[in-house]
């Protein structure tokens, strides 16, 4: 169920975009729930991105069933900022689109 109104958001779309830090996402979904313009997809971490971890990092996601959360729609982030709040592990940040 989404969790706030267009009143909340701060920008318009395309001016700030989520950025998920893979190191940390363990793909809970909680920002997915809570994403009023449903920017996020929970699932399994593509292969590239996957390489690019450190050991450690690689056991995490496998116990946590390589699902990690990725932006498909971040074009449509108003900047609301519930989905940094959200996040258990403090895994998304906001961030201006170059």
């Amino acid at each position: 169920m989404k969790q706030t109104s267009t009143a909340a958001c701060k920008q318009a779309p395309g001016v700030i975009a989520p950025v998920v830090d893979f190191r940390r996402c363990e793909g809970k979904g909680d920002c997915a729930v809570v994403c009023p313009e449903d920017v996020f997809e929970i699932r399994k971490i593509d292969a590239a991105d996957y390489d690019k971890l450190g050991m450690l990092n690689k056991f995490k996601l496998r116990v946590h069933g390589l699902k990690v959360a990725y932006t498909p729609n971040a074009d449509a982030c108003r900047s609301c900022g519930l989905c940094v709040t959200a996040c258990p592990e403090r895994a998304i940040t906001l961030a201006r689109v170059k």
